[in-house]
């Protein structure tokens, strides 16, 4: 019976061996990103194939500094519009769980110039200004002004571009809407003012509701 016993030891400690054996074999074999700890470049690495996957921000050359240690990533560079600042900030935080992502991206839209301004982009500015009640001039000078100055309402994040409506009509340019506060009005202004073109500005916006 004693030497049953032992037996029965033995087979069991010689057992747990090679189970111990396995174990360690399989996670010297299957050593993966998933085990091994993540560096800073593996982090960048991610992130930046998140952006290679959208032609738009892959093509805003977007700068990455990654802390794996922290989980955390600084991104810079500069996008033509807030929209693409918001996705490329989704995009960062989704390449790792819980990642920390410090935005100093800078909305810079392009402007296109008189001589690259074309008939269909004249036609297709008329149909997104009437869809907010705005109105353009027949002239391709008219649409392209009205392009820009939406474009850098849009921008500027003191005004409220959707609350503001721009109308030009023979280069000249007629502010309606309502907006938060006097400075939100006269900044507006100023962003009309000083776009290319413009041969007056009528500010006709209100602030609280209330004629200014």
């Amino acid at each position: 019976m004693r030497k049953l016993i032992w037996i029965s030891i033995f087979v069991l400690t010689f057992s747990l061996g090679l189970m111990g054996c396995a174990t360690t074999r399989t996670n010297e074999e299957g050593k993966t990103g998933s085990t091994a700890k993540m560096t800073d470049a593996d982090l960048k690495n991610k992130i930046k194939a998140k952006f290679d996957a959208d032609p738009q921000i892959k093509a805003a050359d977007l700068s990455v500094s990654a802390d794996a240690d922290s989980n955390s990533a600084t991104i810079s560079g500069t996008v033509a519009s807030e929209e693409l600042r918001t996705r490329a900030v989704n995009m960062a935080r989704s390449a790792n769980p819980g990642l920390v992502v410090t935005d100093k991206i800078d909305v810079k839209p392009h402007e296109v110039s008189r001589s690259e301004y074309t008939e269909e982009q004249a036609r297709e500015e008329r149909t997104k200004a009437k869809g907010y009640g705005e109105k353009i001039g027949d002239t391709l000078d008219d649409a392209w002004i009205h392009t820009k100055i939406v474009t850098k309402l849009i921008s500027d994040s003191k005004t409220p571009e959707r609350k503001i409506n721009v109308d030009v009509v023979n280069n000249a340019v007629t502010l309606r809407g309502t907006v938060d506060t006097p400075q939100e009005k006269a900044e507006a202004e100023q962003v009309a003012k000083n776009t290319d073109g413009v041969k007056s500005v009528n500010n006709q916006l209100k602030v609280g509701g209330a004629a200014k």
